[in-house]
């Protein structure tokens, strides 16, 4: 292919370290490059019209003729320094970019690759200019990717101004902003607010997620308590009804939630006893532990077979309440409290799952290891 045999005829070579020019076949050429510098790369019509549609749509208008360049088309690439185009050019025939090259010229090379079409060297231009990105150049930067419809790079200079903005708000780049381009520094500082609101919504999500699980937790434990009976007062204790500490037995494990269940053990010890309950006022530590109960009633399926106090009376009253118009709150609060349940049991199984199967490979290699010794 005449593609492939014009390719094997470049080389590249640099002078004094920053310069970079192109050895072509001039016999073959059919193409002159013109730069800024008034430089003149030859090249071939064929392989740039097979790595730029632009370039493409270029050489197949006719050929204006101009003085000194013989038959050759002449295409200029002006605005970008003349080695960026050298590289440029030497790109679309090799496919090859040196990590100095783009150190040199890869703002040059995005810009280049985006108005002649060439994907491949846009894609490394944006991966290597976000590599380089620093709270000096990140303005320019993103006044380029918005020129340049590079987006992976347009966000991630967006993130990079607002973890830095101090830093980068005395930067000349952003001076110059603020004179120049006021409806991007707008975008900016709305990009910036957006984001606080939502590390903030993120923070309060947390927040609640953990609330909920922690219901869901104090839920399983009331019905520990009430069902199978719990009185550890520590991971190695229990309380006989004397409230003398005693050690348990030894196949008897602590509680999974012990500090929850302790906790939970305290209200409902003191809910029994209280005589401020029934008082004008209340007890607020009842008052607390009624709230449990409630809940627990919302989210227990067995109230006639369970044991937990008040599960059925809140029943009832539940009943009693869907008729009247449900608290919409509190329906809010049961059902995210129950998918957080459900959420917590899938994670547990997943996590026993992967205790089991790391279990029987290790069982499964001592057994393949005893095999081994015992042939030999």
């Amino acid at each position: 292919m005449e593609a492939v045999l014009v390719a094997m005829s470049v080389s590249a070579t640099k002078q004094d370290d920053d310069k970079i020019s192109h050895n072509l076949t001039t016999t073959t050429s059919d193409v002159e490059i013109v730069t800024s510098g008034n430089r003149r790369i030859p090249a071939h019509s064929g392989v740039l019209a097979l790595a730029s549609p632009v370039l493409m749509n270029i050489i197949k208008k006719p050929v204006r003729r101009y003085r000194g360049c013989g038959s050759r088309r002449v295409i200029k690439i002006l605005g970008v320094p003349c080695d960026a185009v050298s590289v440029f050019i030497k790109f679309l025939y090799t496919s090859s970019l040196t990590e100095d090259e783009m150190e040199r010229y890869g703002i040059h090379l995005l810009a280049l690759s985006h108005v002649y079409m060439v994907t491949q060297l846009k894609q490394r231009c944006s991966k290597g200019i976000i590599q380089r990105l620093t709270a000096e150049n990140v303005v320019d930067v993103l006044q380029l990717a918005r020129l340049c419809d590079a987006p992976d790079v347009y966000l991630r200079s967006m993130r990079l101004i607002h973890s830095q903005f101090k830093t980068v708000e005395v930067t000349e780049g952003w001076k110059f902003l603020q004179e120049h381009d006021p409806s991007l520094e707008l975008d900016i500082l709305q990009f910036i607010d957006d984001a606080e609101s939502r590390k903030k919504r993120s923070r309060r999500h947390r927040k609640e997620q953990d609330l909920y699980m922690q219901l869901s937790e104090a839920m399983e434990c009331i019905e520990h308590i009430c069902t199978q009976g719990c009185t550890l007062v520590g991971p190695s204790n229990v309380v006989d009804n004397n409230n003398k500490p005693t050690m348990i037995a030894e196949n008897l494990k602590p509680c999974k939630a012990f500090s929850t269940c302790y906790g939970l053990q305290l209200l409902i010890r003191h809910f029994a006893v209280c005589k401020r309950r029934s008082k004008d006022k209340g007890c607020l530590r009842c008052k607390r532990m009624l709230q449990l109960f409630r809940l627990h009633s919302s989210v227990c399926d067995q109230p006639e077979s369970c044991r937990v106090p008040l599960c059925r009376q809140f029943k009832k009253r539940g009943e009693q309440d869907k008729k009247m118009g449900e608290d919409t709150k509190w329906k809010l609060l049961v059902t995210r409290v129950v998918t957080a349940k459900a959420m917590s049991s899938l994670c547990q199984s997943k996590k026993n799952k992967c205790e089991e199967e790391a279990e029987n490979l290790i069982k499964t290699k001592e057994l393949l290891g005893f095999v081994d010794n015992n042939e030999d």
